[in-house]
């Protein structure tokens, strides 16, 4: 093993170790101590969690440890091989989704609303996206296992290929997939991560007036009313702020991640054009590190916005 292979190599281990640990540690944060406090946020960052668990543990190990060398499943290998990575992809950025989707309605309805219950508080109505989400995943990616192609010498990773009843029906289920597992969801992060960021400049200038409209009123109150009074409404205004301000630090890691993650996959989708176009183990390596580098950074990023990063629950 040479040493440009071996430096790839703990990369990519230290790489999938960072999202080990932060998305089992975001899972387990996430999980409620009863049933009566589960709430969306919890369903969705689980969710997410799972989805990059399956790329870390089912896609980058196996890949890290170069488990085609000694194993040779066949045709069913190979259709694992090609089924997994799109299917966790898939699953992950429809989690994002999500949870952008949630944190628009709650940050730019619920602020607007006076803080009242969004949509997607209803569990049943998350249970029922996460089930369609799912199910569309393995629809969506389930024909690579009838793709295979069925010979003696596929029987390692290295020998893996696919291959469709013509070019054009293959040119048009990459067209179907990318428009439908990202295209879309892309569109929908990008409106949402720029209806969520001015939502929070225009809050944070309104919190600015309210805090000095707040103490001229309160210094002069206090001159009419008495300390006990002013007291009172100074607990009360500190629990509302209390409660806007983490409202918007979560806000802010979802459009952190939203960020990221649109810069993620537009390279993705730009280094998946050019190796179709131009073979490059260089624009293989660039693909793999983005993508790995997606599933690793966000659960730190949510850990940090909604104050779990702590190791207990709840």
């Amino acid at each position: 093993m040479d040493t440009e292979h071996w430096i790839k190599t703990v990369i990519r281990s230290i790489v999938c170790l960072t999202g080990i640990v932060g998305n089992n540690w975001l899972c387990f944060t996430s999980l409620p101590k009863s049933l009566s406090q589960l709430r969306t946020t919890d369903v969705l960052f689980v969710n997410l969690a799972v989805s990059n668990l399956i790329t870390n543990y089912m896609v980058d190990i196996p890949d890290i440890l170069q488990t085609d060398q000694y194993l040779t499943l066949g045709k069913v290998y190979c259709g694992f091989h090609f089924f997994l990575p799109e299917f966790s992809e898939t699953s992950s950025i429809m989690s994002t989704t999500f949870i952008t989707a949630y944190w628009h309605q709650k940050l730019v309805g619920s602020l607007k609303n006076g803080g009242a219950p969004v949509r997607m508080d209803n569990l049943r109505l998350i249970a029922m996206l996460l089930t369609g989400s799912w199910t569309f995943a393995l629809v969506l990616h389930l024909p690579h296992f009838f793709f295979i192609v069925d010979n003696g010498e596929n029987a390692t990773t290295a020998e893996c290929q696919e291959e469709f009843s013509s070019p054009e029906a293959e040119q048009a289920y990459k067209a179907v997939y990318v428009a439908l597992a990202n295209v879309i969801p892309l569109t929908w992060v990008l409106y949402a991560s720029i209806q969520i960021a001015i939502t929070l400049l225009q809050n944070e200038k309104r919190m600015k007036k309210t805090s000095v409209t707040v103490r001229n009123v309160g210094d002069a109150s206090a001159e009419k009313s008495g300390d006990d009074t002013d007291d009172g409404s100074a607990v009360t205004k500190s629990k509302s702020q209390a409660k806007t301000g983490s409202l918007v630090r979560a806000a802010k890691s979802v459009l952190a991640v939203a960020v990221l993650f649109l810069t993620c996959w537009a390279i993705h989708l730009i280094v998946s054009v050019l190796i179709s176009v131009v073979h490059s183990t260089v624009i293989e390596d660039i693909e793999s590190f983005v993508g790995a580098s997606y599933t690793c950074t966000i659960p730190y990023i949510y850990l940090y916005g909604v104050q779990k990063l702590t190791c207990s629950r709840g």
